[in-house]
């Protein structure tokens, strides 16, 4: 294959593929999709991704993280305590040499979500101690910064974080561009298509800053619709057009990019890129 896609940030473990996961993954591969970096949320779902690299060792790629929610996107929904954090914390040691990154961690300051300043301490509380780990295992993070971004990327610079992915950037183009000097890199996925304004932060962040995602099932060209990493050309061709560019430039980059930020993908699969 001369080129192949990175899926940088995806919930492959999800409950929405459990029915019918090997058709999902033969979609994927069709789609020319050669690596999912698999999130986790809660620590329920580490298990779950580790059985899928055992299934799928030359696709996925594990994350471990406790996102700033907690709960699922139902009404049980709630924002992080530091007590998340501490029933995951032995399984990132545990498991150090399986993960290619830290993550979904980050901040979620969305007045819903986190209605006092109690959760919002909270929030950070956990997002520091992961930033800490991700140092200590010498491994990126995956971070998700919804109406916190220039928090969420001033709190990494100032913890001395250098390689990090901010997905489903949606803040302005000169916050991203503080992230850009500080050496972080932007993925978008497929609801970009159906989002004029982020077309403005797209144009403004260098090629050599972005990477792919999907955030599958979420976050899809259809809103009401699951969303599958086989989806990822859609944010690949958007981005190219964006950017005045040919999608084979924007896919052959945005892998470039995406191996050298997790670095260990390349030791965990097989057959390399």
């Amino acid at each position: 294959m001369e080129f192949a896609f990175v899926d940088c940030h995806c919930h492959i473990s999800a409950r929405e593929f459990e029915e019918d996961l090997e058709d999902v993954i033969q979609r994927t591969t069709e789609a020319g999709v050669k690596t999912l970096v698999a999130v986790t949320e809660e620590v329920r779902e580490f298990d779950r991704v580790l059985q899928l690299q055992d299934r799928y060792p030359d696709l996925v790629a594990p994350c471990f993280g406790v996102h700033p929610l907690q709960g699922g996107g139902g009404p049980e929904q709630r924002s992080v305590k530091p007590q998340d954090l501490d029933a995951a914390l032995p399984h990132f040691y545990k498991h150090r040499e399986r993960l290619v990154a830290v993550g979904e961690i980050g901040l979620d300051f969305t007045p819903w979500c986190a209605p006092t300043q109690q959760d919002r301490d909270d929030q950070m509380n956990v997002f520091v101690k992961q930033l800490d780990i991700a140092k200590e295992l010498e491994l990126p993070v995956n971070v998700h910064s919804r109406s916190a971004a220039k928090v969420t990327i001033v709190t990494m610079r100032e913890q001395g974080i250098s390689r990090a992915l901010l997905h489903n950037f949606a803040g302005k183009p000169s916050v991203a561009l503080e992230g850009v000097k500080a050496g972080y890199l932007f993925s978008f996925p497929p609801a970009v298509c159906r989002n004029q304004q982020r077309d403005k932060l797209i144009r403004k962040i260098p090629l050599e800053h972005i990477c792919l995602e999907t955030d599958s099932p979420a976050l899809g060209l259809d809103k009401h619709a699951r969303n599958e990493p086989g989806s990822i050309v859609l944010s690949c061709r958007h981005i190219a057009d964006v950017k005045g560019l040919s999608p084979q430039t924007v896919q052959l980059v945005t892998a470039q990019n995406a191996l050298r930020l997790f670095p260990k993908v390349n030791q965990l699969q097989r057959g390399g890129f």
